[in-house]
């Protein structure tokens, strides 16, 4: 059967905040589930990192009341970008989703590779094949990180925001996976994921030069796969999903060890109504 690929949900200020240090930060309130429910707004936030936020970035997050912020980056990305911010009252909560080691040659060349590197390494089709196989482990591999997850939003976790560097990759499928356990719609998991393409939201590639031919169109179309958010990736962690596990619901319980009343504290705390 044919998967439709929705179109982005319309931006907003219900749903997102514009802040001068904090990247593609946005409410997922609002989203509707399978059962006629929505998402309650003010209960679960997604962004990219907080380390660079600036005194009234810190302020306006302060302000959402947030028990936990939920940092999937690894130690790599914070030695690169730094820690976060501290908020007043937040428990903060690092869960690696992936390893420091995986893939440093890959990002060093990323960073710094010429031209004809960069041709070898992401052209024809490779940048975004790569992409596709690194959503598709992280869902089939990280089932204990995210069940922590899952059951600290039972727990106690809530307000909480979910970030990783860019917050695309690691918290989107953190995210997808907290909304899949609450019933959202896949539309709606794909559309609020693909507002991470909206051009205040994106992560700012970062080049080793600042010489014109270091960003390059060609350059940048190369590496253009690795830094969209792309409903192929997200659709190919739900096959994985149905594939491996038949369906959402024994992917909650035998993948994340979801028991039902964990799964009705989580719909409680996190759904309207």
């Amino acid at each position: 059967m044919t998967q439709q690929i929705p179109r982005p949900l319309p931006a907003g200020p219900e749903r997102g905040a514009e802040m001068t240090g904090v990247r593609n930060f946005r409410d997922v309130g609002g989203l509707p589930t399978t059962d006629g429910r929505r998402v309650r707004p003010g209960r679960l936030f997604r962004s990219g990192h907080l380390a660079h936020a600036t005194e009234t970035d810190t302020e306006f997050l302060a302000s959402l009341g947030l028990h936990t912020v939920f940092d999937f980056r690894n130690g790599a990305d914070q030695a690169l970008e730094g820690p976060d911010v501290e908020l007043p009252g937040v428990r903060n909560v690092n869960i690696p989703l992936t390893d420091p080691a995986d893939g440093r040659e890959f990002w060093k060349m990323v960073r710094d590779g010429e031209l004809d590197q960069l041709r070898g390494l992401l052209g024809e089709g490779r940048a975004a094949a790569r992409m596709t196989d690194s959503y598709r482990t992280i869902i089939r591999t990280r089932t204990a990180e995210h069940s922590r997850v899952v059951h600290a939003l039972a727990l106690d976790s809530v307000p909480a925001l979910m970030h990783c560097a860019a917050g695309k990759d690691r918290a989107g499928l953190s995210v997808a996976v907290t909304l899949l356990a609450l019933g959202v719609e896949r539309e709606a998991i794909v559309a609020d994921y693909l507002e991470s393409n909206v051009p205040h939201n994106r992560y700012r590639v970062r080049r080793g030069s600042d010489a014109p031919e270091a960003r390059s169109p060609e350059v940048m179309e190369l590496l253009a796969p690795l830094f969209d958010a792309r409903a192929e990736y997200l659709l190919a962690a739900f096959t994985v999903i149905d594939e491996q596990w038949g369906g959402v619901e024994r992917y909650l319980a035998e993948g994340l060890s979801l028991a039902p009343g964990s799964l009705d504290r989580l719909r409680d705390r996190l759904l309207e109504g």
